[in-house]
């Protein structure tokens, strides 16, 4: 994203010059989704910068209690961007959620949150930036339908790219379908999404959210991938939530449907948000080191952090009941709460050392996926690693996988969450590492909590799977 400060002045100027014609005031829900409402140009005025612009709260997710009438959205001039997608020329402002008479930050307004935890990284004097960076999966689908009611359910999904449709008469079956796995780096004409996903990555490119490389992923179906460039946590979840946008509406203007749904399809590869971090204090890498491992004391810590809070962690990392269909796929999902230097793609971290390049060093955190809110998560991870660094906790050799033992089952692997629901339970009793410096606060938590557990997990748990009747309809 582009980093240069812009006044209020400069927005307005900017307006009247490009012959601007709406301002889309966008903020995200507590949920992880963006909202939006749109007003004419006319009524953005320096004033409305520190004022905001009332927006009805009950039709946003996840802001039920409270006065709904009394939310306003800040708009944030240095995140003005032209919208790519709208035909109407349009500004879009990000903007944070203020609350009451007061106009303070709404406690479920998740952007102040990422905000707070750079905040709270350079208060401790450990570092004084936090550089991330994710690669996002998604699935490109010709088709995508689904029901629920009282009477049935299904869902079915389709893409001329699918393994399953080889023998699919379409006169003619051009073939070079894609098979499930080992599709990385494959040329057209096989990656026939080639074209779409550089339609995307330009598009991004010119919002100023700057791509590091797009590819076919390993998936059957139409599964992608876009890298981002490193950047700072809060401007790299203001990114994540522009990448899902114009997948999204890339692919539906070419007759497409976009989703970076976990697990979309039974038997292949879901869709992960890996999340490379690493820290910096004036202007000097602070994982790298001159050592066999290449691995600073303090990215030894800062691992052993995110490794000892995972549980909590993916209650924000890993946020949908599908996510967890992702990480039972076995010895291809990063389910096991371990470090690794090498390229075991079941450990939850994997360590990147470059002794050429020391500034290339990082830790990735593989077991995300991009269901969840972009600025919680990315934040819980990074309040994880401190909390590690801050108690010097200890996980071992760089080089050798963690494998935790106890006196129960010595040399047992933990394994990550088996469902959304214990991962809720994880973060109701380990929490306490997020309320450091106030970057979570407890109702933000609690209400996070409460909404996963009474509007997702319970409304799955009642409801008949049609896997089931396959199963049990005779007994």
């Amino acid at each position: 994203m582009n980093t240069m400060s812009k006044t209020p002045e400069d927005v307005i100027d900017f307006i009247r010059e490009q012959g601007i014609k709406a301002v889309d005031l966008r903020f995200i829900d507590p949920l992880g989704k963006w909202q939006h409402f749109t007003v004419p140009a006319s009524q953005l005025t320096v004033d409305r910068f520190e004022s905001g612009f009332g927006f009805q709260g009950t039709s946003a997710r996840g802001w039920g209690r409270g006065d709904p009438a009394a939310l306003r959205v800040r708009p944030d001039a240095n995140s003005m961007q032209i919208d790519p997608v709208m035909e109407v020329p349009t500004l879009v402002l990000l903007g944070d959620v203020l609350e009451g008479r007061s106009l303070q930050s709404s406690e479920r307004c998740s952007r102040a949150v990422a905000v707070r935890a750079e905040s709270y990284l350079r208060s401790t004097g450990i570092a004084d930036s936090c550089s991330v960076g994710v690669q996002a999966q998604f699935h490109v689908l010709d088709d995508l339908r689904y029901a629920n009611e009282p009477r049935g359910a299904f869902y079915a999904v389709d893409s001329a790219l699918a393994s399953w449709n080889s023998g699919r008469e379409e006169f003619p079956n051009l073939a070079h379908k894609v098979r499930d796995g080992g599709n990385e780096g494959s040329v057209m004409p096989t990656d026939s999404h080639h074209d779409l996903r550089a339609e995307m990555a330009l598009a991004l490119d010119d919002l100023g959210v700057k791509i590091a490389r797009q590819r076919m992923a390993s998936g059957t179906g139409g599964q992608g991938q876009i890298d981002l460039c490193h950047g700072s946590l809060a401007l790299q979840a203001d990114g994540l939530c522009w990448l899902k946008y114009v997948v999204k509406n890339v692919a539906r203007r070419a007759g497409k449907v976009a989703t970076f749904m976990p697990k979309p399809i039974f038997g292949s590869d879901g869709n992960g948000l890996h999340i490379h971090l690493s820290l910096w204090k004036q202007g000097q890498p602070l994982f790298a080191a001159e050592n066999d491992a290449g691995l600073s004391e303090i990215a030894l810590h800062f691992v052993a952090g995110i490794l000892a809070h995972t549980p909590a962690i993916c209650a924000f990392t890993n946020a949908s009941t599908n996510s967890y269909k992702r990480l039972a796929e076995g010895d291809s999902a990063p389910n096991r709460v371990a470090q690794t230097s090498g390229s075991e793609p079941w450990a939850a971290v994997q360590l990147r050392s470059h002794r050429r390049l020391p500034g290339d060093t990082r830790v990735m955190f593989r077991t995300a996926d991009s269901s969840g809110n972009p600025y919680l998560a990315l934040s819980a991870v990074l309040m994880a690693g401190l909390d590690g660094v801050e108690r010097q906790l200890e996980f071992g050799a760089p080089s050798d996988l963690w494998v935790p033992e106890s006196d129960d089952s010595p040399g047992r692997v933990a394994m990550v969450p088996d469902c959304l629901e214990d991962a809720l339970d994880a973060l109701a009793g380990d929490h306490e590492f997020l309320l450091k410096g106030d970057v979570f606060r407890v109702e933000t938590i609690e209400s996070w909590v409460d909404w996963k557990r009474n509007q997702e997990v319970a409304d799955l748990r009642g409801r008949p799977h049609p896997y089931e009747f396959a199963m049990y309809h005779d007994v």
